[in-house]
């Protein structure tokens, strides 16, 4: 089975300029990133979607595959998908973000797997327990909602679902956070890019959106802890410490 996954990574960003080529652990982000993908058991070829010759250079140098693509997409989904047609024939698309340099791989493999195991599923995407109140406050933090069939019901900025006693019974976590990475059969890909940008879309700022409201199912797949991103200054300083704190032990 060829698993591709795809990385778009893109040189502008509001809050982080030039974030794919970050290099304060003497690695690139995208490198790490690209590294923490290829500790993967099921992923065949990993591939980083880029629109910026820079990025493109970067990852060649360090002996990754890099695409480019047009500086034209509106979201990442429209980036992975040119990427998949450069790329070619394929089973399944796994799109990762290219700013979460931690991503464990045994959550990429978990989602192969769901796909694997549901075959009847077009896209598939992770969460993980909430026992954070101010997480499952946090606008920043999208949640999302499941059916007893492991399917998603919606994915909202909002605190859902809604605890009217004010709390999750004992032991429950308050919600579930929803992770940023997605499985897409490489057809149904295809045709999420020429989906219209919906209403809940549009409200939420949430592109996943686009998929429940043209009436498709997103299968959703359980795993124990987050992958944080990487979107601020700040954000990165963490990392790097992180990083430098995990190279020195023994």
């Amino acid at each position: 089975m060829q698993i591709l996954a795809v990385i778009p990574a893109r040189y502008a960003s509001t809050r982080l300029p030039g974030k794919p080529l970050l290099a304060d652990t003497g690695r690139t982000l995208i490198q790490h990133v690209v590294e923490a993908a290829q500790k993967s058991l099921r992923l065949t070829r990993i591939v980083v979607a880029t629109d910026d010759k820079r990025i493109f250079d970067a990852v060649t140098e360090f002996g990754g595959e890099a695409v480019m693509t047009r500086d034209d997409h509106v979201s990442g989904t429209d980036r992975v998908a040119e990427a998949t047609r450069i790329v070619g024939d394929v089973d399944l698309v796994i799109n990762l973000q290219g700013d979460e340099p931690e991503i464990s791989p045994e959550s990429i493999d978990l989602l192969v797997d769901v796909m694997v195991n549901r075959p009847e599923a077009s896209m598939g995407t992770l969460g993980t327990p909430i026992f954070d109140e101010s997480i499952y406050k946090d606008p920043a933090c999208v949640k999302v909602v499941k059916d007893d069939g492991g399917y998603a019901l919606y994915f909202s900025r909002s605190p859902i679902p809604f605890h009217r006693d004010g709390k999750p019974l004992e032991g429950q976590p308050w919600a579930f956070l929803h992770l940023g990475i997605y499985a897409f059969r490489p057809k149904f890909l295809q045709q999420v890019a020429t989906m219209p940008t919906a209403d809940l879309e549009v409200a939420e700022k949430l592109e996943q959106l686009r998929v429940l409201e043209n009436g498709h199912r997103i299968a959703l797949g359980i795993v124990s802890e987050r992958c944080v991103g990487i979107d601020t200054p700040e954000d990165y300083a963490r990392f790097v410490e992180r990083f430098k704190q995990s190279s020195h032990k023994p």
